[in-house]
């Protein structure tokens, strides 16, 4: 098998599965155990047949049975078996008895890993396609500390045997990412799809730890899986830990708000709170099953046709010290973020918007490019159990746009009445007047010029953050005010 795959200029000079392997096996001092349950030993297979392997693994082990599983890594406390503590679980136990069993004493130069995965590959009915778990314990350095790579995949092929393969070459990127590139996260991260493509595999949650990644910030690697296209969204929660989506929204009534967050001000918590109330005292939603989002596209995250990570760390940042959970999502059409939603719903979803948000949904130009143009988008949008709480926006001192009042184009004038008429479309009325004229780029603009008055049109210690921080080119004028 040659080295190299040549021919494609997107491959040239990607190093084969076998040339990747081979290299591990010939390293006399990497030494390490694989055990992988759910879809076989996929990933170990590629080390033995690559020549050399005696050299690198200790042990391969799958624990299929459940009771075998649990004997030996104990029982969850949820029962489950594809999930990150049994992962973790895994890589703790296994690294455990390596450290035990092979003596420093006689093997000095030795630097150790723990490979696992825990994996549920698609049904007999292709209903469900599977997802799992993958993760790498491993040293560059005998006496160093372990760092950590764990991340959670989603298969997208249709057949069982496929996956398998996908899985085994998904792991030896990993592994070999793990050794030969983790002085450069990023591109261990572009690697992983080496001899994969996106309609195989989604990974939509990693999280990097121990001493090889100590300047890593999770949140931003999270934000390289959407740039890479690896993933549609992503979730961290109030304490910026990365959050795997299903975790938090399987089965919950979801209550989303869309916006810049440039930075929050006092007009977005107004529209989220007025929405909450509204959304929580719908017959269909269980306060006890329910989550709130505040979601920003990656459209608001270029500046220069680039991704600003600086911008982002800022409304991340400011959001969490809220108390909020955020969605960093590929989604410029609300139909697609309500299409990602009942991926794991089938509850109760509610849009908070304002009324220019609105007007865009009800732009024929943003379904050019679906066969059935805008019919076919709000049949996606609005076929599912959805409602949109509108929030209002002031013209002059008594005048305000509403569902009542507020102009589409002609064309849409009919569909807007289906909509609206159906119970979908619900204005909110106990918003505060006083932070109607509140908006997040005159926010932005005072803050850059160094002008003051600011600070009163955020909520409780934002302005706070932002100046000790520095956020959003905060002037040196506004740091001493």
């Amino acid at each position: 098998m040659p080295d190299t795959i040549k021919g494609d200029k997107d491959f040239e000079n990607i190093p084969s599965i076998h040339a990747k392997c081979l290299r591990i096996n010939l390293n006399e001092n990497i030494y390490g155990t694989f055990a992988e349950i759910g879809a076989g030993q996929e990933t170990v297979r590629n080390f033995f047949r690559a020549g050399g392997a005696s050299g690198t693994i200790a042990k391969t082990m799958s624990a299929y049975d459940k009771d075998f599983s649990d004997a030996i890594y104990g029982v969850e406390a949820d029962g489950r078996y594809v999930t990150e503590p049994r992962l973790k679980r895994m890589l703790e136990h296994e690294t455990k008895l390596i450290e035990e069993r092979i003596h420093r004493d006689k093997h000095p130069d030795k630097i150790f890993f723990t490979y696992a995965n825990t994996v549920t590959t698609i049904d007999f009915a292709k209903k469900y396609k599977g997802h799992g778990w993958v993760g790498i314990r491993f040293q560059t350095a005998p006496d160093e500390d372990y760092s950590e790579i764990i991340l959670h995949v989603r298969f997208k092929e249709n057949d069982a045997r496929l996956q398998q393969i996908t899985l085994g070459t998904l792991g030896v990127n990993l592994i070999y990412g793990a050794f030969y590139k983790h002085d450069q996260p990023r591109k261990l991260l572009r690697y992983l799809y080496d001899h994969l493509h996106k309609d195989q595999i989604e990974i939509d949650t990693i999280n990097f730890s121990g001493p090889r990644f100590a300047t890593v910030d999770n949140r931003l690697m999270s934000l390289q899986l959407i740039k890479n296209g690896m993933t549609e969204a992503i979730i961290f929660g109030p304490d910026g830990n990365n959050i795997l989506p299903a975790r938090i929204l399987y089965k919950k009534n979801i209550l989303a708000l869309r916006g810049s967050f440039r930075p929050v001000t006092k007009v977005n918590i107004d529209m989220y709170e007025t929405a909450h109330r509204l959304f929580m005292q719908e017959n269909k939603v269980d306060p006890d099953r329910s989550i709130s989002i505040f979601e920003i596209t990656l459209s608001n995250l270029r500046a220069e046709g680039e991704i600003d990570e600086r911008d982002f760390m800022d409304r991340a940042e400011l959001l969490c010290s809220l108390g909020h959970t955020v969605l960093i999502s590929n989604f410029q059409e609300y139909y697609k973020l309500v299409e990602y939603f009942s991926n794991y719903t089938k509850n109760r979803i509610g849009l908070a918007m304002g009324v220019n948000n609105l007007v865009d949904v009800f732009d024929e130009k943003y379904y050019r490019h679906l066969s059935g143009g805008i019919l076919e988008a709000f049949g996606k949008l609005f076929y599912k159990d959805l409602k949109v709480y509108l929030y209002p926006m002031r013209t002059s001192k008594n005048d305000y746009i509403t569902s009542e009042n507020l102009k589409v184009h002609p064309r849409m004038k009919e569909l807007y009445k289906f909509f609206k008429y159906n119970g979908k479309l619900v204005d909110i009325e106990d918003y505060n007047d006083d932070v109607l004229d509140i908006f997040s780029r005159e926010v932005l603009r005072m803050i850059e010029a160094g002008e003051s008055g600011w600070e009163q049109m955020l909520p409780e210690g934002i302005s706070e953050m932002i100046k000790k921080e520095g956020l959003f080119n905060c002037s040196e004028k506004a740091l001493q005010s």
